[in-house]
């Protein structure tokens, strides 16, 4: 009798102590979801949602579809975004070299002005070579500064592009290894429940 009142006591403490686990992994599962959040929160999702046996995890494969899925979309929202600023440094590739071709259009037209008469005629009006000058080192100075921060805007994009791989390649890698694992911990469950059914049958 004493024995049978010792295993009811611990059976309801060990009841208890499991409730209270398992409410608390509840209030943390409920801000995850297999459907929002970041690809390492749908993984966490899946990770925590699923079945344990022993030192295994079994996943639903609606779960790994899905989870594949969004990895694939998240991927393509990526290399979206490579492509198009892609396609803006290749618009400011060409914009940078028609700068570079019109400053050296105005450099030539310099030089050839400098070996003319002091005074030249400019819109029809005689101006003098040191006004004449001014004009066209402040014309040069501009377009350089449109060079310059084409330049700056370029060197941006470039480093945008550079970040946008890096961070592709880590999504790849992250998706690469949770792949593995999960296959790993699926061919690891089923070798298991393999063993298992062995020793039944024998």
């Amino acid at each position: 009798m004493k024995f049978l009142t010792k295993v009811t006591v611990i059976l309801l403490v060990a009841f208890s102590f499991q409730t209270t686990i398992a409410q608390t992994d509840n209030d943390d599962d409920e801000k995850l979801s297999l459907n929002s959040g970041t690809i390492d929160n749908q993984f966490e999702f899946v990770i925590r949602r699923s079945n344990s046996w022993q030192d295994y995890k079994t996943v639903k494969k609606t779960w790994l579809y899905a989870l594949k899925a969004h990895t694939l979309d998240s991927l393509k929202a990526v290399h979206k975004d490579l492509v198009d600023t892609q396609a803006i440094v290749d618009k400011q590739v060409g914009e940078i070299e028609s700068l570079k071709s019109n400053l050296s259009n105005t450099e030539s037209t310099l030089n050839a002005t400098n070996n003319e008469k002091d005074n030249i005629s400019l819109f029809g009006i005689q101006t003098n070579k040191a006004s004449y000058k001014v004009l066209m080192w402040g014309i040069i100075g501009g377009l350089l500064a449109f060079l310059l921060f084409f330049i700056y805007k370029f060197k941006g994009s470039n480093s945008a592009t550079r970040e946008a791989k890096h961070k592709l390649e880590e999504v790849e890698s992250e998706f690469e290894e949770h792949r593995r694992n999960a296959l790993e911990r699926e061919q690891k469950v089923r070798r298991q429940l393999q063993d298992e059914l062995n020793k039944q049958k024998s």
